[in-house]
């Protein structure tokens, strides 16, 4: 390890002291369900983040919503003078589980790794984010912190995208503590991702003595399926999935109607424009005279561009790591994340600084537990130097 400066060292020794805190609040979190539909348990998982805040002397605000989980903003006043320009901290309090969850698999270490849903993607990013910023309440800020806690990043942030680029425009620095890659990797590309519902409505008839009378929605969303999946074009990292369909009413009717869930992603944004002018074209196109369809975009995340202002915060960031014995590599995702609209509105972003785990989404997901102070450490540390 490097020599830190006396206060570095005091800060990066004051968050190792506080494993048992951070993991308190980790099976706190992972414990509730907090689902991206379930606004109670969202907010109360929040409330959770809120008490831990207060309890340490951070002030936070809760932005309404009628509808999924509020908004929470926490702030640490910097010493005067330390720059222009916040320093945000973020992550989402909402996971892809259905409430009940939580108390069929609740917190739990075995091997050094923690179990739970949710618990690296993303409740242990949000403890470490909630410890960070307590540090700088107690030992002074480099400059001003902001925490943002929100609520429906799993189903493309409908209600937070604009509270994360307003607080993104008055940064000079983003981390998103999405869970850190098991090589320790840090997210500095992501691909963007476009979620839509296309509707086919045909018409009904009997499939045996009127068959010639019926336009099948099957057949018709079938056939612009193929031309959907031609759309993938690996080489430039652009990609179209149909994951869901559902059509027809029996077995013994033409199929008067079918839908489909589609997943668009793409790495350059200029793509987007192209991808999504091609796909309209297909979804125009009636296979079948008389067949309908409609498309709708349900979801939509903007991608993670590095820009030569965030490829400069990741040397910080992986400066700091390795001057705390830990050894970082920079990782392109293709999953989608928050960190891609705080990135669209120019703020230096980096990704994945949140403990390491993996299997997110899934009944295998886990936590390594050994990370999450030195992750915790690597990120004030980087606070510290920005300062």
């Amino acid at each position: 390890m490097a020599e830190l400066s006396a206060a570095e060292r005091k800060v990066v020794d004051w968050i190792a002291g506080e494993r048992a805190t951070v993991l308190g609040l980790i099976e706190t979190l992972v414990n509730t369900d907090s689902g991206s539909h379930d606004k109670a348990g969202v907010d109360a998982a929040g409330a959770h983040i809120r008490a831990f805040l207060q309890q340490r002397g951070i002030a936070s605000d809760v932005v309404p919503n009628a509808h999924y989980g509020d908004g929470i903003r926490a702030t640490v006043d910097g010493r005067s003078g330390a720059g222009n320009g916040t320093i945000l901290l973020m992550g989402h309090r909402d996971t892809v589980y259905t409430r009940g969850e939580a108390a069929r698999r609740p917190f739990s270490i075995a091997d050094g790794r923690g179990s739970g849903p949710g618990c690296c993607d993303m409740k242990a990013g949000l403890a470490i984010n909630a410890l960070v910023l307590s540090a700088f309440a107690k030992f002074g800020a480099p400059g001003t912190l902001v925490g943002l806690f929100t609520a429906d990043e799993e189903i493309g942030s409908p209600s937070s995208q604009a509270l994360i680029e307003e607080e993104a425009r008055r940064a000079r620095a983003v981390f998103n503590a999405e869970p850190g890659r098991p090589n320790g990797g840090i997210v500095t590309g992501r691909k963007g991702g476009v979620f839509m519902r296309l509707d086919v409505t045909g018409k009904a008839a009997h499939a045996g003595n009127d068959r010639a009378d019926g336009i099948s929605a099957i057949e018709e969303i079938s056939r612009k399926i193929v031309e959907l999946h031609r759309l993938t074009d690996r080489e430039r990292g652009v990609s179209c999935n149909v994951g869901t369909i559902a059509g027809g009413e029996v077995v013994n009717m033409v199929a008067p109607r079918a839908t489909a869930g589609l997943d668009f992603r793409y790495i350059h944004p200029a793509d987007r424009d192209a991808g999504m002018a091609e796909l309209r074209r297909i979804v125009a196109h009636s296979h079948l005279p008389g067949s309908r369809a409609t498309l709708e975009i349900t979801a939509e995340f903007k991608p993670l561009v590095a820009s030569e202002e965030s490829k400069r915060l990741y040397a910080l960031y992986a400066g700091c790591a390795r001057d705390l014995g830990q050894e970082v590599r920079e990782e392109f995702a293709g999953g989608c994340a928050d960190s891609g609209f705080a990135a669209s509105v120019g703020a230096p972003t980096i990704c994945g600084v949140g403990p390491i785990g993996g299997r997110a989404h899934s009944p295998d997901e886990y936590l390594e537990v050994d990370s999450i102070i030195p992750r915790a450490q690597a990120l004030a540390l980087a606070v510290m130097r920005l300062g």
